[in-house]
C-alpha cells in the first residue's frame, strides 16, 4: 500500500484557500474568474513541476498528465472543479483536484510502476455560480453520451449564452474566448482515449459523520425531479379588502406546502429528501394581497418508485381547493439515479480496507460531474467525512489527515484500475 504525505496535501490546501479568501475561512471563487486563474496557475505550475504535460479544452478544463509504462494505454483521469459558489469553503471541488495533484506527485516523488498514463483534471464551472446551470461544462464534454432530457440543457452554442448572473450582460462565451486556458476541442475528455474516471469530494452532508466514518464509498448519484407549482389569486389591497373574500396565492402555496410535507412524510422513506428552496411572489409590496406565487419543490431518492409515489401527491395539487386560488405545477427537470462503475466501487472499498480505514457504502444526494462523464466512461467517486455536515459555506471543514486520507484511498483505488 502506498500512502499519500500528509505535508504535500496541507501545503495545497492552505495554498489554494488564499484564491478567492473572502475574509471569513472560505472563498468566493467563480468560474473564469481572476481568483479561478489564479488557482489554475498554481495547479498548472505544481504539476510542470513533476513534468506532467498540460492540456486544455475548448471549454477550459485542464488536464495534467504523467506518463505509464504502456504508451498505448488509455490514461485513467481523477479531478474535479476549482470554482465555487458565493462564501463557499475551501474543500468543496477543490479537494478533488487536490487529492489528482496528490497522486500525481506521489505517484512520481516514490517511482510507483504504472501501465496508464495518469490525468489531474479540472473542470470548468461545474457550480454554475456565475454563469448557469450547473455542471455546465462536464455536460457539454458528455453532451453526445447524455440521455435526451439531459443533453438538450448543455448544446454547445446555447451554453456560450449563458448571462453572468452579476452584470445581466457579460455571457460564459465572451469570458471563455480570452481566457488563458481555453484549449482545442480535440482534447476533451473522450472514451477513446481514457480507461476511466475517479472523483474524490468532501460529503456535503452528515451521515459519514454520524456513522463514526471517514471515507464513503459512493454507489450512485440519487435520482430526482424538480417541479414548479404555482398559484393564481386576486391582489387587492391589504387594508380594505375583507378576508373572506381574498384570493391570496401566498397563503394558497403555504397550505398546499403544509399538505406536501404531510402526505410525502406518510410515505416513510427515511432516505428520502425533498425540499423548497425557491419562492417567488407577485407584486410582493407589504400593502398588497399576493396574486402569484411559484415555489419550487426538488424531490431525490435512489428508487423510481418512491420518487413515482411523491410525484403523484405533487400531481394532485392542481385537483385541489387552495384558498380559492388556481394551482398549476409544471415539471423543470429530472434525472434518473446514475449508478457508478462496480468495479471501481470494488476498488475503492478494498483500498480502503487495506488502510483500515473506517468506511461505508453511501449514496451522493448532490450532482457532481462524475456524473455526467459516467455516462461516458467507468466512472466512480470517494466521499471523505464533512465536520457537521456542512458544505458550500465558509464554515466547510475536513481536517488535513482526513483529506490525505481520501487521497491515499484514491491512489490505492487508482493504481488497482492500473494493474487491472
Amino acid at each position: 500500500m502506498h500512502k499519500c504525505d500528509l505535508e504535500r496535501m496541507s501545503e495545497k490546501i492552505r495554498t489554494f484557500s488564499k484564491f478567492g479568501d473572502a475574509g471569513h475561512g472560505g472563498v468566493t471563487r467563480y468560474s473564469l474568474s481572476p481568483e479561478a486563474l489564479q488557482a489554475r496557475d498554481y495547479f498548472a505550475e505544481r504539476m510542470k513541476a513533476i513534468g506532467a504535460t498540460i492540456e486544455t479544452d475548448d471549454v477550459a478544463n485542464m488536464y495534467a498528465t504523467i506518463p505509464g509504462s504502456d504508451p498505448a494505454a488509455k490514461r485513467i483521469v481523477m479531478g474535479s472543479h476549482c470554482d465555487s459558489v458565493k462564501n463557499g469553503g475551501n474543500y468543496d471541488g477543490i479537494l478533488g483536484v487536490i487529492g489528482a495533484m496528490e497522486v500525481l506527485e506521489t505517484v512520481v516523488e516514490e517511482g510507483i510502476p504504472h501501465k496508464h498514463p495518469l490525468t489531474a483534471m479540472i473542470w470548468t464551472n461545474e457550480e454554475g455560480s456565475l454563469y448557469p446551470p450547473a455542471m455546465m461544462c462536464s455536460g457539454i464534454v458528455c453532451h453526445d453520451f447524455l440521455p435526451e432530457d439531459i443533453a438538450k440543457n448543455f448544446k454547445y452554442e446555447e451554453k456560450m449564452q449563458s448571462t453572468s448572473v452579476l452584470d445581466k450582460q457579460t455571457t460564459f462565451g465572451e469570458m471563455l474566448e480570452n481566457f488563458k486556458y481555453k484549449g482545442d476541442r480535440k482534447n476533451r475528455l473522450n472514451p477513446d482515449g481514457y480507461k476511466c474516471m475517479f472523483e474524490m469530494h468532501i460529503e456535503q452532508g452528515p451521515i459519514l459523520e454520524d456513522a463514526g466514518n471517514e471515507i464513503g464509498v459512493v454507489d450512485c448519484v440519487l435520482g430526482m425531479f424538480n417541479y414548479r407549482v404555482s398559484f393564481a389569486g386576486q391582489s387587492a389591497h391589504a387594508g380594505t379588502f375583507p378576508m373572506q373574500k381574498r384570493k391570496d396565492a401566498l397563503f394558497a402555496a403555504a397550505q398546499a406546502l403544509c399538505h406536501l410535507h404531510e402526505e410525502i412524510d406518510k410515505l416513510g422513506y427515511p432516505e428520502l429528501v425533498y425540499t423548497t428552496g425557491e419562492l417567488l411572489i407577485h407584486p410582493c409590496v407589504h400593502t398588497v394581497i399576493p396574486d402569484f406565487v411559484e415555489f419550487s419543490l426538488d424531490v431525490r431518492h435512489e428508487k423510481p418508485e418512491v420518487r413515482g409515489q411523491v410525484l403523484e401527491i405533487v400531481q394532485s395539487l392542481p385537483q385541489k381547493e387552495w384558498a380559492g386560488c388556481k394551482c398549476e405545477i409544471k415539471e423543470a427537470w429530472k434525472r434518473d439515479t446514475v449508478y457508478w462503475d462496480k468495479k471501481l466501487v470494488g476498488y475503492v472499498e478494498e483500498a480502503a480496507k487495506e488502510m483500515g480505514v473506517k468506511h461505508q457504502y453511501i449514496h451522493s444526494g448532490a450532482g457532481h460531474d462524475a456524473q455526467f462523464a459516467a455516462y461516458m466512461m467507468p466512472t466512480t467517486m470517494i466521499f471523505v467525512v464533512s465536520k457537521d455536515g456542512l458544505s458550500h459555506c465558509e464554515p466547510e471543514y475536513t481536517s488535513d489527515e482526513q483529506c490525505t486520507t481520501a487521497a491515499t484511498v484514491l491512489l490505492n483505488a487508482v493504481l488497482r484500475a492500473d494493474a487491472e
